[in-house]
Parts: structure tokens; sequence; C-alpha cells
């Protein structure tokens, strides 16, 4: 979707755009195609828009039926936009051992706990943010299966091969 600032003076564009998200986000909203003409499928789609929000339904788009819109629109929007992924970046040397706290284990960890499910050689890690020695273990068996060294450790090649594997594996149903 475009950006708010390319509709201004072009509110019958945004209206649409807006309704647009909203029926891609939801099935019981009417489609509408954004093309700056507030012809029968607009008012159609208006219409749809105000019997479920409780307005009166005139197909018309007045203050209200604006408002209500564009204060569905934020959320709609979120829920179609993709997540924001997260840059974890481990210095080039930087290795977390046996016995140490560090946010990224407890990352590390959560990302084993759904691996440990798909990849039955891949043992269940703790949950504490400590590199404790079930942790260290699962880490081992999950370097062993990537064909890295098996140190228990975590370093920039083991958090690369989890955020690669873990994206893959995340996807995949999970059977018990």
């Amino acid at each position: 979707m475009r950006p708010p600032i390319s509709f201004i003076g072009q509110p019958i564009r945004s209206l649409q755009t807006m309704l647009q998200v909203l029926a891609q986000n939801n099935d019981a909203y009417e489609h509408v195609i954004p093309d700056g003409i507030y012809g029968p499928s607009t008012m159609r789609a208006v219409s749809v828009f105000q019997r479920r929000h409780g307005l009166p339904v005139t197909g018309v788009t007045d203050h209200a039926t604006w408002k209500t819109i564009l204060a569905a629109y934020e959320p709609a929007l979120s829920a179609l936009e993709t997540a924001q992924q997260i840059n974890i970046i481990l210095n080039p040397n930087q290795v977390i051992c046996r016995g140490e706290y560090s946010p990224y284990v407890h990352l590390t960890q959560a990302m084993l706990h759904v691996l440990c499910d798909v990849y039955q050689s891949v043992s269940e890690p703790s949950h504490t943010g400590f590199l404790d020695d079930i942790t260290s273990d699962s880490l081992a068996s999950f370097q062993s299966l990537c064909g890295l060294p098996m140190t228990g450790n975590l370093d920039k090649h083991t958090w690369k091969h989890l955020a690669l594997q873990y994206p893959l594996a995340a996807n995949l149903p999970i059977t018990r």
C-alpha cells in the first residue's frame, strides 16, 4: 500500500485504499479498487462497513464513517504487514561459553526448543538465559547436525546456522 502522504488531495483514493486493506484483512468487508472514483463499488463497500460498525447505512462517507474507517484501518494494516526482523549481530570473535548468561542465550534456547521438535537429534534445552550444561548439550547436538565443531558454545557460525534453520522449522507443523 502507498504511504498516506501520496494521497494528499486524493480523499476518495485514500478511502478506497483503506477499505481495500480492511477487505484484505477481513472477508466480511467489500473489496474495492482504489481508482479515485466514488462509484457504485465504493458506495457498496462503505455501506458494508457502516452496517458492520453500527453506523447509518447511507453509502456516503460522512465524518463519523471516515473516523471509524480510519480507526479500523491502522490495526488492519499492521496485521497485513510482515513482522519486523531482528538482526542479531555477534562480534566476529564473540563466544558465549558454558556458564555464561546472555540475552542471546534466551533467544538461542527458544530457537533450540523449536528445532528439537523438528530434528529429533537436537536435545531439549533449558530456559534460563544461562548457557548451562543442558543448553550446551542441546547446542552441541545442533552443531553436530550442521557439521560444525561440537563446542556447545554459542559463536557467530552457530548463530548463523540457528538463524537459517529456525524459520524453516518454525513454519512446520509440530507433532508430539
